[in-house]
């Protein structure tokens, strides 16, 4: 049968074991206007469970006794009970009712800093208070004077115990630095602080004011340390050279430094851990920006391909279509043209039977529909695939070809200005040239009842591309206000012009419609051109 296993709480032991020793080891520090433990006490408090705070009161109430007998200092029951047994018992009570808040051991953000700060600055303020009601207790009749030195002791020294270790334990056991970010704080420090902390020191050891302006002065490692290294940085250089400029104080025979000089350590610390939170947040808003900025610029990427693959899918489309419009445009004129003119020929081969036969009228009413057909059937075939686009080019079509015969037929004067040389555009730009100023032109007649239309177009290159500046507008009426969701001759316009990569505008006029269109070709300046 195998025995359970002992149910002694060791973490714990060894964890109160530890904070013995730290508190042993930061009490020989206690200056009036300078409780490091008090900051340890606060700092392991605020990390540790609720179910390791017994095993760290009974440690600091063992180092406390340790520290009085080596001292030949003997407390008694009530010496304990009111000399060691309420500052932290005040702690304790507060950190409990400030974690119930949901108050958190971090230094992320300058929300945190200011939260923690302020808790440490109540929970200063409780032990404070409680300390006066203490000596006024213990003391029948207490000066004043010695009463407010009691408690800015107490306040300024507690205080900056927490400033000082409160950080430095968060920094070990909830945000500990990576290495690499362990390697730049090292090297700053051999190159910056231990130099600036030469400097502070050799003006230390001098008569006054040098120590004044060397405790003023190091606050500018701190702020350095802030800036590139943030919180951890700032927490760091502000504990070095405090513990520096306290060392040289003791042994260069200045004493331990005044209230002054603590309630500058106090504020300059606290701006300082705000900075170097601050400066941490705003370096991960960074990173976050531009790790935002690689994903839309990845994202960028795709949008674009597929906006390419789209646009390719369109002018395929857009080929095929032409494609198809030619190919019946060719069957018409094959078959269809070809049928007319030999119904035309057999009908004068007839011509005489007819007249021999009084049937004159019947022969002229069919060469009559012969010639609409004929007519609608050269209308029909320039829509499919205008043949004076082929044949004389694209500028002479816009100029000369059906588009005036169309606005001239239904008395709207026409005016064009064209430049450029065509050749520069591939053939399917050049044909939805024509299609958009052929629509466009059908507009103004069927729908804009207009009598001016103007056509501008300018052919030129930028960058090796291709381009083509469509400026077409009439004094019509203009487009409706809610233009119907079955027409298709403005939309596909805009079809056409998206097809091809291009810009479709639609500019306000007082009168009539005014269209802006720019057309990319996707054969390159360099390349031949084609006719």
């Amino acid at each position: 049968m195998r025995s359970k296993p002992s149910a002694l709480p060791a973490p714990n032991l060894l964890f109160g074991i530890a904070y013995l020793l730290l508190w042993l080891l930061l009490w020989p520090t206690e200056q009036p206007y300078w409780m490091l433990p008090y900051g340890l006490r606060f700092g392991a408090l605020l990390l540790a469970p609720l179910r390791m705070w017994p095993w760290l009161l009974g440690a600091e109430f063992a180092a406390t006794g340790l520290i009085g007998l080596v001292h030949g200092v003997t407390m008694g029951w009530m010496g304990l009970f009111l000399g060691e047994l309420p500052e932290p018992l005040v702690v304790v009570i507060c950190l409990w009712l400030m974690r119930r808040a949901n108050l958190h051991a971090s230094l992320r953000d300058p929300e945190d800093v200011a939260r923690l700060l302020l808790s440490a600055a109540f929970t200063v303020a409780a032990t404070t208070a409680t300390e006066a009601v203490l000596l006024a207790l213990i003391h029948a009749s207490p000066t004043s004077d010695e009463m407010v030195q009691a408690l800015g002791q107490n306040l300024l020294g507690n205080y900056v115990g927490v400033l000082l270790v409160v950080p430095l334990l968060v920094m070990l056991f909830r945000a500990p630095l990576s290495r690499r970010a362990l390697g730049r704080l090292l090297m700053d420090g051999l190159l910056v602080l231990l130099p600036s902390m030469a400097i502070l020191l050799v003006l230390s050891s001098h008569e006054a004011p040098q120590p004044q302006f060397a405790r003023v002065l190091s606050l500018a490692p701190v702020l350095f340390f802030a800036f590139r290294h943030g919180w951890r940085g700032a927490s760091l250089s502000m504990l070095i050279s405090s513990l520096g400029m306290t060392v040289v104080d003791s042994y260069s025979g200045h004493g331990a430094p005044g209230a002054a000089g603590i309630l500058f350590l106090a504020v300059a610390g606290t701006g300082a851990l705000m900075l170097g939170s601050a400066t941490d947040a705003l370096r991960r808003s960074s990173e976050r920006v531009a790790e935002q900025n690689v994903y839309l610029a990845a994202v960028n990427r795709r949008l674009d391909h597929l906006a390419r693959q789209l646009r390719d899918a369109a002018r395929g489309n857009l080929r095929t279509e032409e494609n198809q419009r030619r190919h019946m445009a060719a069957e018409l004129h094959d078959e269809l043209g070809q049928n007319l003119t030999a119904i035309q020929t057999h009908l004068k081969l007839a011509q005489s039977r007819l007249a021999q036969a009084g049937m004159d009228d019947i022969g002229v009413s069919i060469n009559t529909i012969l010639g609409h057909m004929r007519r609608a059937l050269h209308r029909l075939l320039d829509d499919l695939r205008p043949a004076v686009l082929d044949e004389f080019g694209l500028l002479r079509a816009l100029d000369e070809g059906p588009i005036r015969d169309l606005l001239n037929a239904a008395g709207v004067a026409y005016r064009t200005e064209l430049h450029g040389d065509p050749r520069l555009l591939d053939d399917d730009t050049r044909t939805v040239v024509y299609r958009l100023v052929q629509e466009s032109a059908t507009n103004a007649v069927k729908h804009a009842h207009a009598d001016l239309f103007q056509l501008r177009l300018r052919i030129g290159e930028r960058q090796g591309i291709a381009l083509a500046l469509l400026d077409i507008r009439d004094n019509g009426i203009g487009l409706p206000a809610r233009v119907p969701r079955g027409g298709r001759g403005m939309q596909g316009m805009r079809d056409r012009v998206t097809s091809l990569g291009g810009l479709f505008r639609v500019r306000p006029e007082s009168q009539g419609v005014h269209l802006r269109i720019l057309l990319r070709s996707s054969t390159a300046v360099g390349e031949p051109p084609r006719n």
